[in-house]
């Protein structure tokens, strides 16, 4: 079946596997197999250090796949490690650009603090949030000078967790290169209602990753304190797109007619047994709903 939009998957399940993050040839070598046989056509750009673009886009060709916007943080709530942060996204974005993709999502680092408390927005800081803001917007308008834009991609467990701070960033980088790269899961279990913050800002969405949330493993994870990891991994506070709390079909409806930006499926921890099984209910999603799908009456 024909897609009616750019459509891709992150391929986490495997790099997040029992011994913690592995990324490198051979997990990719092993997702990439399975991405396609499930019938994915392109993969968010995960590059391992070791890996060149053109290595790393030759081993997609290997698989019949292609890429699709990647990921970059650092750590924008430190002002002094802001000209690192703007020298690490121009390689970002090199990369991107030797492997066709001019776009891609910007966050800032994990904290600590907020990892061993997610979601609730711990020690709250205006003034290191418009720090973020302010290394965000340089990071941004360095890629963009490269050729790639990059979306604003609020991450629990990051100084851009909850409501106020992802307002206060989109509003203090307004008129800036910063676009904004929601992420329907990390919006939700962090108190937002995703459809009303694509909606507010639905002229800076650059792309989407789509994601969903356990409401009851996310409530059940809060009342035990349990941190990032624990309720990520044990208690799965993750779950397939279409299985879980999130309104799809309110949060396609406020994005602005004519959306030619990408849908990155995302699904750090499988809610289903295997990560294969994961991403077949992911597609089937995809495939199942109007939004995504290009009928003209009959089935294609």
């Amino acid at each position: 079946m024909t897609l009616k939009h750019r459509t891709a998957i992150n391929p986490l399940p495997w790099i997040l596997g029992d011994g913690g993050y592995r990324l490198d040839r051979a997990v990719l070598d092993e997702a990439m197999a399975a991405l396609a046989e499930v019938g994915f056509t392109h993969l968010t750009i995960e590059l391992p250090p070791e890996m060149s673009p053109a290595e790393y886009g030759a081993l997609l060709a290997d698989h019949a796949l292609a890429p699709a916007p990647g990921y970059f943080s650092a750590p924008f709530h430190e002002r002094a490690r802001h000209d690192d942060a703007v020298e690490a996204i121009r390689r970002h974005a090199r990369a991107h650009l030797e492997l066709g993709v001019d776009s891609a999502f910007i966050a800032a680092d994990l904290l600590p603090e907020r990892m061993a408390r997610p979601a609730v927005g711990t020690g709250h800081d205006m003034d290191r949030t418009l720090v973020v803001a302010e290394g965000l917007a340089a990071a941004a308008e360095a890629a963009a000078a490269e050729g790639v834009r990059y979306g604003l991609h609020p991450h629990v467990g990051t100084a851009v967790e909850i409501e106020r701070e992802v307002r206060d960033v989109l509003d203090a980088t307004a008129g800036s290169a910063l676009w904004f790269g929601p992420d329907t899961g990390h919006l939700r279990w962090a108190g937002m209602v995703p459809e009303k913050l694509v909606g507010d800002y639905a002229d800076r969405v650059l792309n989407v990753h789509l994601k969903d949330v356990d409401a009851a493993a996310a409530e059940a994870a809060r009342e035990r304190d349990e941190d990032y990891a624990t309720a990520t991994g044990r208690s799965r506070v993750w779950i397939e797109p279409g299985r879980g709390a999130i309104d799809f079909d309110a949060v396609l409806a406020a994005l602005p007619a004519g959306f030619n930006g990408w849908f990155v499926i995302e699904v750090d921890v499988p809610n289903l047994p295997t990560p294969t099984e994961s991403s077949a209910a992911s597609l089937a999603f995809l495939r199942d709903h109007p939004y995504f799908t290009a009928r003209t009456g009959g089935a294609s």
